[in-house]
């Protein structure tokens, strides 16, 4: 997530946690003022969110001006529809509530801003359940405690994941993207490599696990390439595939969504 303003640079970063997954390259940007679109709908029966704001420089902080005052809508390919409502309180965040996702169904976000629309589809996958987490002792300081995940992959090509997790309530910049291309209809134990919070026996953790769509890992992914930027979600200044038309920074994300929380020993 780097370079000077308006110029274009191709980058190809080997995928670390897989020696034959496909490298992808990279555009990259120092330009401000660009829209960014961060759309999610889960199968949680909660308030379901779309952030819309601008990039900065890749020099500044991370701090994207909220946009507001636009229209957004949420569709579904059953001929449900939802207008999502400004937060008053959090400018540039919409959401609608109660509202659960279903898996199987495809999902559209539309969203006006000064007049020039943005549209993306996505699409539900069925729930994989995450069965466990746990710890184990870090081969090289004894003292911390590195995390695996455990479930059951199941039979048939095309399932997508990708990780969140939470180390005291503060989020691992980390992003973590996995498909099932060498473990299909296997019991998977993925590490959730990191560096940059240790964790020692007696923190709390909490791990999110998100069934993904084909462009929505793919998009996770391109952020993995380059897993130094940002912290885990960012989407400025870097500009990995959008699913977004006409093209801007972000994604529209329809996944499930399952948290774990534990203690480690």
């Amino acid at each position: 997530m780097k370079i000077s303003k308006y110029s274009i640079l191709l980058l190809m970063i080997t995928w670390t946690l897989s020696a034959c997954e496909k490298v992808i390259d990279l555009k990259l940007g120092n330009k401000a003022g660009d829209l960014v679109i961060e759309g999610n709908i889960t199968d949680s029966n909660s308030q379901q969110l779309i952030k819309l704001s601008t990039n900065v420089p890749f020099t500044n902080t991370n701090t994207y001006p909220p946009v507001s005052g636009a229209t957004v809508l949420l569709s579904d390919d059953q001929g449900n529809s939802y207008t999502l409502a400004e937060n008053a309180n959090t400018p540039g965040t919409y959401g609608v509530a109660p509202l659960a996702g279903v898996s199987g169904r495809s999902y559209k976000m539309t969203v006006v801003v000064n007049g020039k629309t943005h549209t993306a589809t996505s699409n539900l996958p069925n729930a994989v359940k995450l069965d466990s987490v746990t710890s184990r002792v870090n081969e090289f300081e004894k003292k911390e405690r590195d995390i695996t995940v455990h479930y059951q992959d199941p039979m048939g090509l095309g399932n997508q994941y990708r990780f969140l997790m939470f180390v005291n309530d503060k989020q691992v910049k980390a992003v973590f993207a996995l498909n099932d291309d060498f473990n299909d209809g296997k019991y998977v134990h993925a590490d959730l490599d990191q560096n940059d919070i240790k964790i020692y026996p007696g923190d709390r953790l909490r791990v999110e696990m998100q069934c993904i769509d084909k462009p929505i890992y793919t998009y996770w992914l391109t952020l993995v390439q380059q897993q130094d930027s940002g912290p885990g979600g960012g989407v400025a200044p870097s500009n990995p595939p959008t699913n977004i038309s006409p093209k801007t920074l972000g994604y529209f994300s329809a996944h499930t969504s399952q948290v774990v929380s534990v203690v480690v020993r």
